[in-house]
C-alpha cells in the first residue's frame, strides 16, 4: 500500500470509490441471485416439498461428503440458472414497439442497483468510509432514484403493445405513485427526530440514542407495507398477477431481458432492506455492545461492521420472502384503498406528532 503515498488525494478518490463500487456490485449481483435460491428453499419448506437439489457440475458428486451435501443445499443452482438466461433464445414478438421494448428492462434494473450507492453499509475500514457516495441528502437521492423504476415497468407494458403487459404496467404506475407518497412521508419524522438527511448521521444518532424503530413504529410499519407495494411483491403482486394478467409487465419476454425484471426486483428487495435497516435497526450497529455501536479504525470492527449490516439485511429479505408464500393477494381496490385512505392519512398524524413532540423537546 506504500504506493499509494505517490498519488494525489483526487486519484486516491477515485480509486477507492472505484474498488467499493465493485465491491458492493459483487455483492449486491451474488445477493440477487443466491437470493432467489433462499426464496425457492423456503416456499419448498412451507409447501413441504424439497427444492432445488440436483444442479451441480459433474465432479462435484465426487467430492466424499462435502459434495452431496452442497447439491443438497442447491449451491449452483443459481450458477445453472444464470446459463440458462443467457443461452435461451431472445425472441422478439413483430409486433412490440422495439426502442422501447429492448430499453425498460435497463430502465428497470439500472435504479435499482444505482440506490444503494447512498447507503452506509459498515463504519470505517482504516480510513475509508463505508459508502460509495456520503451524500448530505442521501435519503432524497433515494427516493429520487427508485421513483425512475417504474418508467421501466410502464415502457415495457407500453412497448410490448399487448393487453396483458399494457395492464400490468398501468397497475404499477399506479402502485407505485400511490406508495411512494406514503413511504417518503414516513420517513419524515426520523429527520426530525436525528435533524439531518444524511444516513450516515442517521445511523451514528440511533447509535447514541436508541433504534428509530423503537422511536418511530407507526413510521416502520408503514416504509415497511409500502417497501412491499414498491418491489411489487406478494400481497402486492397486481402489476404481474399470474392468474389474472398472464405475468403482467414482462409477458412477452424472454432470455436476458426477462432475467433483467427479475434481477431488478430482488434488487429493489436488497435496496429497501438496506434502508429499513439503516433508518430503522441502527445500520451497522448493536444496542449494548460498545465496539458495534462507534466507528474504528480497526480493519476487524470495521469487517464486523459489515457483518452486521448484512445479518440485519437478511433477516428484512427473509421476511419479504416469508410473506410471499403466507399471505393472499389483495384485490386491486383493497391496494388503493389502504395506500390513498389508511396510510397517508396515519403517516400525516405521525408527522405533526413527531413535530409537536421535537419543538416541546427542545423548548
Amino acid at each position: 500500500m506504500e504506493f499509494l503515498q505517490y498519488l494525489s488525494p483526487s486519484t486516491q478518490f477515485v480509486l477507492f470509490s472505484a474498488l467499493k463500487i465493485f465491491a458492493v456490485f459483487g455483492v449486491v449481483m451474488t445477493a440477487v441471485a443466491y437470493a432467489v435460491l433462499v426464496e425457492r428453499k423456503v416456499s419448498a419448506w412451507i409447501q413441504n416439498r424439497v427444492g432445488p437439489n440436483r444442479t451441480a457440475p459433474f465432479f462435484i458428486n465426487y467430492l466424499p461428503v462435502i459434495g452431496p451435501f452442497l447439491v443438497r443445499l442447491g449451491i449452483f443452482q443459481p450458477m445453472a440458472d444464470g446459463l440458462k438466461f443467457l443461452l435461451k433464445e431472445d425472441f422478439t414478438p413483430n409486433y412490440v414497439r422495439k426502442v422501447y421494448f429492448w430499453i425498460a428492462p435497463a430502465i428497470t434494473v439500472i435504479p435499482a442497483l444505482m440506490t444503494v450507492a447512498v447507503i452506509p453499509f459498515g463504519s470505517t475500514l482504516g480510513t475509508e468510509k463505508m459508502v460509495i457516495a456520503d451524500l448530505n441528502v442521501g435519503i432524497l437521492y433515494t427516493f429520487g432514484i427508485v421513483s425512475l423504476g417504474v418508467y421501466g415497468i410502464v415502457l415495457a407494458g407500453y412497448g410490448s403493445n399487448s393487453k396483458y403487459p399494457f395492464l400490468g404496467s398501468i397497475r404499477s404506475s399506479a402502485q407505485m405513485i400511490s406508495y411512494e407518497i406514503p413511504m417518503g412521508m414516513s420517513v419524515i419524522p426520523i429527520f426530525l427526530v436525528a435533524g439531518s438527511l444524511n444516513l450516515g448521521d442517521i445511523i451514528r444518532y440511533q447509535a447514541e440514542h436508541g433504534w428509530m424503530i423503537l422511536k418511530q413504529p407507526v413510521a416502520f410499519v408503514i416504509f415497511l407495507i409500502a417497501a412491499f407495494a414498491e418491489t411489487n411483491r406478494l400481497p402486492f403482486d397486481l402489476p404481474e398477477s399470474e392468474s389474472e394478467l398472464v405475468g403482467g409487465y414482462h409477458t412477452e419476454y424472454s432470455s436476458m431481458k426477462l432475467a433483467l425484471f427479475f434481477l431488478g426486483e430482488y434488487a429493489n428487495m436488497i435496496a429497501s432492506s438496506a434502508m429499513m435497516v439503516t433508518l430503522f435497526c441502527g445500520g451497522w450497529t448493536l444496542p449494548f455492545v460498545t465496539a458495534l455501536s462507534t466507528p474504528s479504525s480497526s480493519i476487524l470492527i470495521g469487517l464486523l461492521h459489515i457483518g452486521v449490516f448484512f445479518a440485519k439485511m437478511a433477516l428484512f429479505m427473509i421476511l419479504f420472502i416469508w410473506v410471499r408464500w403466507m399471505l393472499p393477494r389483495f384485490r386491486y381496490d383493497q391496494l388503493m384503498d389502504i395506500g390513498w385512505r389508511r396510510f397517508i392519512p396515519a403517516a400525516l398524524i405521525n408527522i405533526v406528532v413527531t413535530a409537536l413532540v421535537v419543538a416541546f423537546l427542545h423548548d
